[in-house]
């Protein structure tokens, strides 16, 4: 409802600097530099003062920041309030889904939950995989999207502003294409992965996969360990082309096609389940609550 270069303009604005907000935003500073230059030129005015100790706001620039906010706040606010009021009325619960976020794992729970919530249903919200559209659709869960399902640890969620409802301890795999001389074996062992390049998500993201990359390092067996900033299809396409493995679970293993996805002779398991707003809907409560019971009675 509004361009999104407002966004960017925003980070770039409370940053001082191209390359800060490049790097909040996971993208490279010429890109950031690009969406500067063109909303410079759509507005026919010079918003920012470029000099060696960074960024400044020229007199409109500081102007369009004041009103920027207000923009995004607004059209945000018409954005979720219509569709609240569609999806009220048909008592739907929005759920996000990515190549990385799957919800298939929903189907065998269905039923139960639906002869608990006979009247609710799901409707299916497609976002595209980058970590400006993760951090953000996370911190404002209820609005355009009202669940999620992922990984996460305490400080996952803290950071991205939102609650979690556990639904399972996901045992950590390894992905790699299936051609690798290694995908012929039922159950990987430590010693399979010597002289391999791992792929695991950058510190800080969940702190088990903080555990098995530190492991991986500390460990007798040479391992080529390699953090990545953020998952996406990109890095499962590295694996095929380039012979990597990469640190996975069980939900991703159908993302791409040409590779598999093996177990591994160690404990290590990450908690899965569904993210949602710290402060839930009554129906997404209502959710929660059912998916809980049949959680606990799995167990």
């Amino acid at each position: 409802m509004y361009n999104h270069q407002l966004d960017t303009f925003i980070l770039v604005a409370e940053l001082g600097s191209f390359s800060k907000a490049a790097s909040a935003l996971y993208v490279s500073p010429a890109a950031v530099i690009k969406q500067m230059n063109l909303l410079e030129s759509n507005l026919g005015v010079e918003l920012f003062i470029r000099s060696h100790q960074g960024l400044t706001l020229t007199p409109a620039g500081k102007a369009l920041l004041v009103d920027a906010r207000h923009i995004i706040e607004v059209c945000n606010t018409a954005a979720a309030n219509v569709r609240m009021a569609n999806d009220t009325k048909r008592n739907v619960i929005r759920i996000g889904a990515s190549p990385m976020t799957p919800s298939g794992f929903l189907s065998h729970m269905w039923p139960k939950i639906s002869r608990a919530l006979p009247d609710l249903t799901l409707k299916l919200v497609v976002f595209e995989n980058k970590a400006e559209n993760a951090r953000r659709i996370l911190a404002n869960l209820g609005e355009d999207i009202d669940i999620v399902a992922g990984v996460f640890d305490e400080g996952f969620v803290a950071s991205r502003r939102c609650a979690a409802l556990e639904l399972s301890k996901e045992p950590l795999r390894i992905m790699l294409s299936s051609t690798h001389a290694l995908a012929a074996k039922p159950i990987l062992k430590m010693e399979d992965l010597a002289g391999q390049k791992v792929l695991v998500n950058q510190r800080g993201w969940n702190f088990i996969i903080d555990a098995v990359a530190d492991d991986m390092r500390a460990g007798e067996i040479p391992v080529d360990v390699e953090e990545y900033e953020f998952i996406n299809v990109d890095i499962f396409n590295r694996c095929e082309e380039e012979g990597s493995l990469l640190v996975a679970i069980d939900p991703w293993r159908d993302v791409h096609p040409l590779l598999a996805c093996k177990a591994v002779e160690w404990d290590y398991q990450v908690p899965f389940g569904i993210l949602h707003s710290r402060k839930p809907s009554p129906k997404v409560r209502a959710l929660l609550d059912v998916m809980s019971r049949l959680t606990s009675a799995d167990d």
